[in-house]
């Protein structure tokens, strides 16, 4: 028994045909929508490049846009078919490319699907991306003369000023590293010699943070130096007070912004997979009732359309034997050449007379 069978007069066939056209349109303008989604995203994500550690995360705008292009091809060329559908002439042509052209549009559709999925559980790999491209970005601030890392000051300044963040995971992550350049340090200074000599890697510690990292609501002057001396400011407790310092780091704020961004992403593919699972049922449809109609000189007569044409669980059968009769077929095909091998390499027998 056919799955989801349905009678189609000449009038359902054209009103199917004509609906399909105007849905193929829509599916243009949601291919461009997914592209330029995948373009905002690769824009969004090289912004903040020099903070990440590899170019993994961008699969996923890649990935947009490469489906946006081929939505826009695929629909396009489906919105042709179902208009030249209405005059069978031209419907003529296009006749024995339907049958391909579903099976393209069944492999997109999963495609679609996997794309948006990946738009959801990219947030691992994001995070491990941000921490470690966050870790290098902190590591390199103070190298304001060195070639190719002149610019990581300003980023990283930028970084924490636009999300209102500090560090990687807080701002005792500045605490870790060196952050001021030693072209600013007074090495004659008793100060400085004993902060060097107290660190085994020789480098020069405190516990401050870049002025990026002030609370400009905050009512108390920014305290960004010796943050964890409580002798150093007036009526000051860095352990029980509201420091006047973004509490959250830049990590987190980077992945909560990624993140939400490319859910909404994934929620809008699904929204087009959807969409587009229709329009290929439409497709399946139109194609089955034309192809079925009894008098193909007469195309005011009644006909039938289906999606599969026998039963999920026959279908399913059918396609699992001619996988069998296919591997049957290939390990033929091996024996005879495996036999050939052998009659090839007995060599003759001579008899000799003494």
């Amino acid at each position: 028994m056919a799955l989801l069978k349905i009678k189609f007069s000449h009038k359902k066939r054209v009103k199917l045909a004509q609906g399909l056209w105007l849905m193929n349109w829509f599916s243009v303008f949601a291919g461009i929508l997914v592209f330029s989604m995948g373009l905002f995203l690769k824009i969004e994500l090289r912004k903040r490049s020099e903070v990440m550690d590899n170019s993994e995360s961008h699969f996923v705008p890649n990935s947009l846009i490469l489906m946006g292009i081929l939505s826009c091809a695929f629909n396009g060329f489906a919105g042709k078919m179902c208009y030249d559908s209405l005059d069978p002439a031209k419907f003529a042509k296009w006749k024995p490319l339907l049958k391909p052209y579903l099976a393209l549009c069944f492999l997109f559709n999963i495609l679609i699907f996997f794309v948006a999925l990946i738009c959801f559980l990219m947030r691992g790999s994001l995070e491990s991306t941000l921490a470690q491209g966050l870790k290098n970005g902190m590591k390199f601030y103070r190298d304001t003369d060195t070639p190719g890392r002149c610019f990581m000051k300003k980023t990283i300044d930028m970084l924490q000023i636009e999300f209102k963040c500090c560090g990687n995971n807080g701002f005792r992550d500045w605490f870790e590293v060196q952050w001021i350049s030693n072209r600013y340090l007074d090495f004659s200074s008793k100060e400085v010699k004993d902060r060097i000599k107290s660190n085994v890697d020789g480098r020069y510690l405190v516990d401050g943070v870049p002025f990026s990292c002030c609370n400009p609501s905050s009512p108390r002057p920014c305290i960004q130096y010796q943050i964890t001396n409580n002798s150093a400011h007036y009526s000051y407790d860095y352990q029980t007070e509201e420091l006047n310092l973004w509490r959250r780091g830049c990590r987190e704020a980077l992945l909560h912004y990624y993140s939400s961004m490319m859910s909404s992403m994934g929620a809008v593919v699904l929204l087009v997979w959807l969409f587009e699972t229709f329009v290929m049922i439409g497709l399946r449809l139109l194609h089955t009732s034309l192809e079925s109609i009894p008098n193909p000189e007469d195309p005011e007569c009644e006909s039938e359309g289906w999606i599969l044409e026998n039963s999920l669980k026959d279908t399913l059968k059918s396609a699992l034997e001619s996988l069998k009769q296919i591997g049957k077929l290939n390990q033929v095909e091996a024996d005879a050449e495996g036999a050939e091998g052998e009659e090839g390499g007995k060599a003759p027998t001579v008899a000799t007379v003494s």
